[in-house]
């Protein structure tokens, strides 16, 4: 369906525009950019200029200067700033004083405010710590940690070696950890104790020892001691965190690379078969992170603080570590978001005065689903902007922010993934926030919408494609010598041209709406419908606790499959079942409506929160559903094998 003539429900008051670094931007610009979109054609037309005025208005800190923005222009292989020399955790860390740079919170912990020069402090002791256990250069480093303090000081001690950092979140099965760690054979293991969910603490002692058990090289574990529950494991020696934080030690050493040296190691879901490792380089994840932190986001050093509901086994941990090259404080959050009631993270962001609140549709959508209105529970006058990723943002959650949280602020619905550590599509602090779409395409993101002839539509939807390089395309996955999965991976559908499998529609506007992954798109009688679509159209049903719809092969044909999760005390009966395909009807097309309605009593997600249709949609046809370590709640699925067709 068309996302034309949405209502714009708010625009940036014309101070806090001018005051954007993106007006500054503008105004530098060696173009007359009257507009955004004029802007955001001279960045994708001009890709050396655009970059170059990246680096040089953010800031970078190299020891040595790029030759040329882009040596090799093509796709895949393009080569970003060659020549250039420095370090990602060297810019994180050019902020030094009292100033708070981090504040560790979670369930059942005192918050800490971690100053500038605590956290070089840190980072110096845990780094040399590191090296008097053989860490070096290219090495790797994995951590199986919650989002706490003590990880984000470990991986600015590893990046700042110039070794190589990979996390897990604790809440994933050992399998799942062994499926990604095993791929890269880290030399040190970092681990916690535990952590807390819900209300409990979940001991990681078995976990661990599975995952060291097949990790034949691991040189050593160090563990932390996060929940208060230590432990030790037979026959392999633990290395606690007080050690390596104890070293003595001066200063950082900033170990010198080139842009493209291995940062990080990310990992697709997994859902379909073992993970992808997609590696990042140091440069390229710096300069698409300052880009979209400062241009996108406007992050003020020293004026803002910025909260990312995430685990470490999401690209948004990266992405919201990464802030502080910005000269923000960073809020990190490890827990259940709503215990003990869906107001703790807002109860969080008045205590810690968050002004940039980054959460998700599923997280926004169980706040309203619980009757909870923000703005009565907390005091939310710091927070200037929502930030939202994960899923695509209904049009209808646009309205309860801005009836339930507050009507004067940045909802920024942003899209990306893990394969470009960032986004394609985000928010701008100059232009207007209108119902259910992103505002913009980034800056230096050559995105379009293609039809299937693979034609650039507009007001329609259509296949993302990215058809000029961008700096933080991975610098290829792991393992993988000959660059083969890196290219069936992205440019097989399109040589030459990035294809990410979501299905977009550019609006006339400049703006986008997600309306799915294009992988899972539904094709009943040759149609393609988004599954967002129907998702948006019941979202408001109260009977509805939450849903997930996938496609069902028949002969030539597909035909819509929709799994309910019912509210407390609704049972699917002919009458709902009837309310739900009008409800759909209604809000869409006749060829939205499901052929099937079905009642479940779980909804699969991944570990980081994604709903998995591929998953169901294999179980359903009878296909095996590879890496189940992968889901959080992998025995939903059994449920889905047993639906009767008949």
């Amino acid at each position: 369906m068309s996302a034309v003539n949405n209502p714009i429900l708010w625009e940036p008051p014309a101070a806090r525009a001018e005051a954007s670094h993106l007006h500054r931007f503008m105004d530098a610009a060696p173009v007359a950019a009257a507009s955004y979109d004029s802007l955001w054609r001279w960045s994708v037309d001009d890709l050396p200029a655009f970059w170059a005025q990246v680096w040089s208005d953010t800031g970078v800190v190299a020891s040595r200067q790029y030759d040329e923005v882009l040596g090799q222009p093509g796709m895949p292989g393009a080569v970003w700033f060659p020549g250039a020399r420095l370090n990602y955790a060297q810019n994180l860390l050019r902020h030094r004083g009292s100033g708070v740079a981090l504040i560790g919170a979670g369930e059942g912990m005192i918050e800490r405010r971690i100053t500038w020069d605590e956290l070089h402090r840190m980072v110096a002791g845990v780094q040399a710590g590191l090296v008097e256990l053989g860490v070096g250069r290219g090495d790797r480093v994995a951590a199986f940690l919650p989002n706490c303090v003590e990880a984000v000081v470990a991986m600015l001690a590893t990046t700042a070696l110039g070794a190589v950092w990979s996390s897990c979140s604790p809440d994933f099965g050992p399998m799942g950890v062994v499926d990604r760690f095993g791929q890269i054979r880290p030399k040190i293991l970092l681990a916690a104790d535990g952590y807390r969910y819900n209300g409990r603490t979940h001991s990681l002692r078995e976990k661990v020892g599975a995952v060291c058990e097949a990790l034949p090289e691991l040189d050593h574990l160090v563990l932390v001691d996060f929940a208060g529950e230590p432990w030790t494991l037979p026959d392999r020696p633990v290395v606690p965190w007080s050690r390596l934080l104890g070293t003595a030690a001066d200063e950082v050493h900033f170990e010198q690379v080139s842009a493209d040296h291995p940062l990080f190691v990310l990992y697709s879901s997994g859902t379909t078969g073992v993970p992808k490792s997609i590696v990042h380089g140091h440069g390229g994840t710096l300069l698409q992170h300052r880009k979209e932190h400062q241009l996108h986001t406007d992050l003020q050093a020293g004026q803002h603080t910025i909260l990312w509901f995430t685990t470490c086994g999401w690209m948004m941990w990266n992405w919201l570590v990464s802030a502080l090259a910005s000269g923000v404080t960073v809020v990190l959050y490890d827990g259940s978001p709503t215990y003990p009631g869906p107001e703790a993270l807002w109860e969080l962001a008045e205590r810690t005065k968050i002004s940039h609140f980054g959460t998700s549709p599923k997280f926004l959508a169980a706040c309203a689903k619980a009757g909870l209105r923000p703005a009565d529970v907390a005091d939310l006058t710091a927070v200037q902007t929502v930030l939202s990723t994960g899923a695509p943002l209904h049009a209808e959650q646009f309205d309860w922010v801005y009836q339930h949280v507050d009507d004067d602020l940045q909802l920024a619905s942003v899209s990306g993934g893990t394969d470009l550590i960032g986004c394609f599509a985000a928010g701008a602090p100059i232009l207007p926030v209108r119902r259910g779409e992103l505002q913009c395409r980034c800056l230096g993101m050559a995105v379009e919408a293609w039809d299937p002839s693979g034609r650039p539509v507009v007001g329609q939807p259509g296949e993302l494609v990215c058809t000029r390089p961008f700096p933080s395309m991975p610098t290829g996955f792991w393992g993988d010598e000959d660059g083969s999965r890196y290219r069936a991976a992205y440019f097989d559908a399109n040589p030459g041209v990035w294809t990410h499998g979501d299905l977009v529609e550019i609006t006339p506007d400049g703006g986008m709406v997600i309306h799915g992954r294009s992988d899972t798109t539904l094709n009943p009688s040759g149609v393609r419908i988004g599954t967002a679509e129907i998702y948006r159209a019941i979202e408001p049903l109260a009977e509805i606790a939450d849903a997930i719809v996938v496609g069902r092969p028949v002969e030539d044909d597909t035909e819509i499959v929709l799994c309910v999760r019912l509210a407390q005390g609704v049972e699917l009966d002919a009458a709902l079942t009837a309310h739900i395909r009008n409800t759909i009807r209604s809000a869409t097309t006749p060829r939205h409506v499901p052929a099937y309605v079905f009642a479940v009593a779980d909804i699969p997600y991944t570990i980081s929160g994604k709903k998995v249709e591929r998953a169901v949609a294999d179980t359903i046809s009878g296909a095996t559903v590879h890496n189940r370590d992968a889901l959080a709640n992998p025995a939903a699925l059994e449920e889905y094998s047993r639906l009767d067709f008949g």
